[in-house]
C-alpha cells in the first residue's frame, strides 16, 4: 500500500482560511480534501497513511498535534453528510415511486377506458400505448435512484471512512 502525500509550507495551508473553530474541528482546504479523495479513490486496496510534509518549525506548533484528529473528524463528518445525503436520495425515491405508481395505475386505467371508448382501431391502439409509456416513463426516475444513483453514495461514504481511520503522519520536509 502506498501513502497520500502533502507538502505543505504552513499549517494553515491544510484548512479552509475562514473557518473560525479551532484546528481539531476545522474543515479542510477544498483543495487538499480533493487531492486526498482523489489519491485515496485511485488507490486500489486505499492508501496506508496520509504523510504531512512540513518544515520544522511549523511541526513543533502546538497545532501540529491536532492535525491527525482534524482529518479524522473532517472525513468522519463528511461520511456523515454522505450518510444524510443517502437518506435524502432514498425519501425522493420513495416520493417519486408513490408518484410514478399513481401515474402507471392511472395510465393503465385511462388506457383502457379510451380504448372502449375508441373502438379497437390505430387511434385507440395509439391512445392506449401512449399511455401506458407515459406511465412507465413516469417511473423512470425512482427506478433509477433504487438501482443505481445510491452506488456513488455508498462508495463516497465507504472511502469517507476509510480516510477518517488511516493514520496522519507529519514528516519534516526534505
Amino acid at each position: 500500500m502506498r501513502a497520500i502525500e502533502l507538502r505543505v509550507h504552513d499549517i494553515g495551508q491544510l484548512f479552509h482560511t475562514l473557518d473560525p473553530l479551532p484546528y481539531r474541528e476545522r474543515d479542510l482546504d477544498e483543495r487538499v480534501e480533493e487531492y486526498v479523495v482523489g489519491w485515496a479513490g485511485e488507490m486500489s486496496h486505499g492508501p496506508s497513511e496520509i504523510v504531512i510534509h512540513l518544515p520544522a518549525d511549523q511541526a513543533a506548533r502546538e497545532e501540529a498535534a491536532h492535525i491527525q484528529d482534524a482529518v479524522h473528524n473532517y472525513f468522519a463528518y463528511r461520511a456523515n453528510v454522505t450518510t444524510w445525503e443517502l437518506h435524502e436520495l432514498f425519501r425522493i425515491g420513495r416520493g417519486a415511486l408513490i408518484v410514478g405508481l399513481a401515474v402507471l395505475a392511472g395510465s393503465v386505467v385511462l388506457a383502457r377506458t379510451l380504448g372502449e371508448l375508441l373502438g379497437g382501431g390505430d387511434l385507440a391502439r395509439f391512445a392506449e400505448e401512449g399511455l401506458i409509456i407515459m406511465g412507465w416513463v413516469a417511473n423512470w426516475r425512482p427506478v433509477q435512484i433504487f438501482l443505481y444513483d445510491w452506488q456513488p453514495l455508498v462508495r463516497r461514504r465507504r472511502l469517507y471512512r476509510r480516510l477518517a481511520a488511516i493514520p496522519v503522519r507529519l514528516a519534516p520536509s526534505p
